[in-house]
């Protein structure tokens, strides 16, 4: 399981320069980009080199098409920034997962580029000092080359989560950063990658839905969602 000294000195950064204005992530919430702004997704968080193509809203042709806003992450290869694919949150996605009863997190994703993608959530407890605890999924969700919009659930369950470091429940109650990444194997940081992903409708659900109630969801009908179209290319 990899975990370089370079991600501690990461996550402790990241607690340092997490907003201490930043909203506990709650049940149901959910990031759909049509602000026109990443929505507090980031990168190359220590500042290590330029990121050649860091996070951006596109304003167009997401799971809704035509004026449909998704973020769109970019990995170049090679080595340096943006040799990875990997982005993190440090604000509406940090909190106690657990006492919000949020049990999965769903969102659509498109994978523009050609290459298979592994993709895993992480969640992070550096608590103001060295890492303390971390947590990644399991089981990778595993998106085609041209996949387009797809709908995809992540359990985050303390029983669907692997422990980087101390306790995956630990990490769950004080999370204050919430990576998206792609890594065949188990851990993180996952390899260099040449890949584009977008991402949209990125949601707090309560447990994994079953595929009648996840059908609803994915059309905008659940929860009294506006209906926005959303389908599988």
């Amino acid at each position: 399981m990899k975990f370089p000294h370079a991600l501690a000195a990461a996550v402790l950064l990241s607690a340092l320069v997490r907003p201490d204005s930043a909203a506990a992530v709650t049940l149901g919430q959910k990031d759909t980009f049509e602000d026109g702004t990443t929505q507090g997704w980031l990168v190359n968080l220590l500042g290590m080199g330029q990121h050649p193509a860091p996070p951006v809203n596109v304003p167009s042709g997401g799971p809704g098409g035509a004026d449909d806003n998704y973020l769109l992450l970019s990995a170049v290869g090679g080595v340096g920034a943006g040799s990875r694919l990997t982005v993190l949150n440090l604000a509406q996605w940090t909190g106690d997962f657990v006492a919000a009863g949020i049990g999965a997190i769903a969102m659509q994703l498109n994978n523009f580029g050609s290459t298979e993608l592994a993709l895993r959530l992480l969640f992070e407890d550096p608590m103001g000092g060295p890492p303390n605890n971390l947590a990644f999924s399991t089981e990778a969700v595993i998106l085609p080359a041209g996949s387009g919009w797809t709908d995809v659930v992540f359990p985050i369950a303390p029983d669907d989560l692997s422990a980087g470091l101390g306790s995956v429940l630990a990490a769950l109650s004080g999370t204050t950063a919430m990576r998206l990444f792609h890594s065949p194997a188990l851990g993180f940081p996952g390899p260099e990658v040449v890949a584009q992903l977008g991402v949209d409708d990125i949601e707090a659900l309560a447990a994994v839905p079953e595929p009648t109630t996840l059908a609803l969801w994915a059309s905008g009908l659940l929860l009294g969602f506006a209906p926005r179209a959303l389908r599988r290319r």
